[in-house]
């Protein structure tokens, strides 16, 4: 047995010194440990296993870091992770204090940009591009997207910049979809690759210099070369947008061929203009279950390798819960549409989909897009639900507020994975969207407990002519309590529990596990703690919720957001100006990105657990009753 080629790979220099039968190899150990520690860790499965050929003909040709590449979406950077040095830490994967499953600075000169969020590769590759060349230097930069990322507009933003600046930049589309069909023909490769060799470019040069030379009719002449060479070009090519936009365009080429891959990579490193390099790669290669369902493989848990079944998740979820309430909604509600950004089963909305298929859009990875569109589906009397993740719906923040607040229309966006969001790290944390939102004007924002009270919020936003807001974490539901299903207030939350004590915890409402822990810690101290879940963060009835904070030493107000801008910050802010002296304390996520972790570990970095809440409220409750007896002299 050939002995392993991975343990001794320290970085890409190593991966240029191997022959082709150890290249095949390495390829083939690359695939085993990803198939192994993703069963294991949980991350994203499919897309790694299909770049594998395509990340190593990249590091064979090209000088990492000094050449900088750029995965787009990041989540497609495991084979390179491994080849540039972190094979020993790999078992750390998406794990705490482990290595990131998308590109991080911090983590290694290779990762040159961090890309958790689709589409901002070539922007981004650009801009390095011209930084390059504003030093002097002669280093390429790649950005490699995938066909799920070119979905985004912001990716054409930056095609048609590059097609008007015309420097070096490449761009490598990984186009692992299944639309690629035998009517691509050898006539339209053989002409792509040629156009690439150094010598046909070197006479391409030279005959449009001299063409534009001639006396009188040399432009004219050199305008019709052009049209003409266009024309030519529509006949063979599968698509001519890239060239339209001033782009050279190879492909579609064999993405697992590696040799192949090697050859053209070496000649666009002879150009001085920007090239399109199409890579047909499959997603799952390599691991038969994922093959058959790249879908499911994309983003996965951990599995067993063996028959690729996937562990059970810890019950029934508030994604399950939004997608459970949206059929049966849309049973009861025909102009009820549901929109998502290339996120039907991370959003829960399948069973919508499969109910209702006119009803359904998937926009893509198109984001803003998806939010306009939803703005026009509800001025002309539809009932739009914008399903987006928190962390994404900051690509759309403009068009939340020109496209949709400010017209007052009747969109519902659903965010989920809102509050803190394991294992994917900080590009992935939900944990702005009440500083973002809650100022925008018309727009209600609210927060669920539990499953019920989530379908009751969107029973309620059904009911409003005005953009709603809800957000719900990425965790499992907690059981039902029977507060949670009183009918909604606009402006008021509700006890979870009440016992008269001095002290309350206002929570907003994912947090309800966690404070009912505090709760059972402090009762055991002693110290009675009454529960409020707001359910509103915006609206608030003011005048109801002060009235409940005059009738308490400590109040203390959690939310699973960041403290600046959030909830807690405004109240005490209206607490001062009218002089209501209750003791207000104000707990949320501290400034600074948050790392990847459990759901549990970063609660507990976040102060927001159990066990912490109750230590806090039991520090601060002795100095509460400290400070009365002086006052009071008692």
């Amino acid at each position: 047995m050939n002995e392993k080629i991975l343990p001794r790979i320290r970085g890409p220099h190593e991966v240029k010194r191997l022959s082709r039968q150890e290249l095949q190899q390495l390829a083939e150990e690359l695939r085993q440990e990803i198939i192994y520690r993703v069963s294991r860790n949980g991350g994203h499965l499919a897309s790694n296993l299909g770049i594998v050929e395509l990340t190593l003909a990249l590091h064979r040709v090209f000088d990492s870091p000094q050449d900088k590449i750029i995965w787009d979406v990041g989540h497609q950077c495991y084979p390179h992770k491994l080849l540039t040095g972190r094979y020993r830490n790999f078992s750390g994967l998406r794990k705490k204090e482990g290595i990131s499953g998308f590109p991080k600075r911090s983590e290694s000169p290779h990762d040159v940009f961090e890309t958790g969020h689709a589409s901002t590769s070539i922007s981004a590759a650009l801009g390095m591009l011209v930084a390059e060349r504003s030093r002097g230097s002669s280093h390429r930069v790649i950005a490699v997207i995938g066909d799920g990322a070119l979905t985004g507009g912001l990716a054409y933003e930056a095609l048609s910049h590059a097609g008007q600046l015309q420097i070096p930049l490449i761009v490598v589309l990984n186009d692992n979809s299944m639309s690629i069909g035998p009517n691509v023909g050898g006539i339209s490769k053989h002409l792509s690759m040629l156009t690439m060799k150094a010598s046909y470019q070197r006479m391409r040069n030279l005959i449009d210099r001299c063409v534009k030379r001639i006396p009188l009719i040399g432009q004219w002449l050199y305008f019709w070369l052009v049209r003409f060479k266009n024309a030519i070009k529509i006949l063979f090519y599968p698509r001519n947008f890239f060239v339209d936009l001033g782009f050279e365009y190879v492909g579609p080429i064999d993405g697992h061929h590696m040799l192949t891959l090697e050859e053209v990579f070496r000649d666009i490193k002879q150009l001085n203009r920007p090239v399109v390099v199409h890579v047909v790669t499959q997603k799952g290669r390599g691991y038969k279950p994922a093959e058959k369902n790249p879908a499911q493989f994309h983003g996965i848990g951990s599995f067993s390798i063996e028959d690729g079944m996937v562990e059970k998740t810890a019950g029934f979820t508030f994604t399950d819960g939004f997608g459970k309430a949206m059929v049966t909604l849309g049973e009861a509600c025909p102009s009820l549409v549901a929109i998502t950004a290339a996120m039907e089963k991370g959003t829960g909305l399948t069973p919508f989909r499969e109910r209702f298929p006119e009803r359904f859009f998937d926009v893509g990875i198109a984001e803003s897009h998806g939010v306009t569109f939803a703005a026009g589906l509800a001025a002309n009397g539809l009932l739009p639900v914008v399903a987006i993740y928190s962390s994404f719906m900051q690509r759309a923040v403009d068009q939340v507020i020109h496209d949709v607040a400010l017209q007052n229309l009747p969109v519902i966006f659903a965010l989920d994975r809102s509050g803190v969001v394991p294992e994917d790290g900080e590009t992935h944390q939900g944990i702005y969207d009440i500083s973002l939102f809650r100022s925008v004007p018309h727009m209600a924002l609210l927060a669920p407990a539990t499953a019920g009270e989530l379908e009751q919020m969107l029973r309620w936003a059904l009911e409003q002519r005005r953009p709603v807001m809800i957000r719900y974490p990425k965790a499992p539901c907690p059981k039902e309590e029977e507060t949670c299903m009183q009918p909604l207030e606009t402006g008021r939350g509700a006890f979870v529990r009440r016992n008269g004590g001095e002290v309350c915890l206002a929570f907003t409402g994912s947090l309800l596990p966690e404070a009912l822990k505090a709760a059972e810690i402090l009762d055991k101290e002693g110290i009675p703690l009454d529960l409020y879940n707001f359910r509103f963060i915006k609206p608030l009835d003011e005048v109801h919720l002060f009235s409940i904070i005059k009738s308490y030493r400590l109040f203390i107000i959690a939310e699973e957001g960041v403290r600046e801008g959030g909830l807690g910050e405004h109240l005490v802010t209206r607490l001062s100006e009218i002089g209501i002296e209750t003791s207000c304390k104000v707990l949320g996520i501290p400034e600074g990105p948050l790392p990847q972790g459990t759901r549990q570990e970063l609660l507990s970095l976040c102060g927001l657990d159990g066990t912490t809440l109750a230590q806090h409220i039991h520090d601060w409750y002795g100095t509460a009753r400290e400070l009365h007896r002086k006052v009071s002299g008692t």
